[in-house]
């Protein structure tokens, strides 16, 4: 469990960090995911068993609103701002990896059984999850704040 978590976590933080794309846009991708995934939830689900590859119940829950919840920031990846300092690079990363734990633990860990460690960090987790929601999504609109938009030349302006 908490290995499967570790490794949500490093693709996540990877994937942010060498994409070089803002926290601030990725994290309000990942605030918007979210809420589609509570307005989409069991829909997502249906979807994902009727394709039959993995059979009913917590799994393919757990994989739809996983889906649903990451993919406005993944789409992000490709397009949107980026970081030039490799300091902000990594922060931005860290930021984004531990907003997307939170908005992933309770689907993910509600198809796993858990015991022992992996209850106890679950259980830390989920119990400071409205925290770290918030913290995130504060710190991506103070991101979102400090990012310039391109000027525009010179021949664009008197169009």
């Amino acid at each position: 469990m908490i290995i499967i978590f570790a490794l949500i976590v490093i693709a996540l933080f990877a994937a942010a960090f060498f994409s070089k794309r803002r926290f601030g846009l990725l994290g309000l991708a990942l605030t918007a995911g979210a809420t589609l995934s509570t307005i989409w939830s069991y829909d997502a689900s249906l979807l994902i068993s009727s394709i039959g590859v993995i059979p009913e119940g917590p799994l393919p829950d757990a994989i739809a609103l996983s889906l649903v919840t990451v993919l406005p920031a993944i789409l992000l990846f490709f397009q949107g701002p980026v970081y030039k300092n490799p300091l902000a690079r990594i922060l931005g990363s860290f930021f984004f990896a531990m907003l997307a734990l939170a908005f992933l633990i309770e689907p993910i860990g509600n198809a796993m059984t858990l015991t022992g460690v992996a209850q106890t960090a679950y259980d830390f987790v989920v119990a400071n999850k409205t925290t770290i929601i918030s913290l995130g999504v504060i710190f991506a609109v103070i991101d979102l704040l400090f990012t310039k938009t391109p000027k525009k030349k010179e021949h664009e302006r008197h169009r």
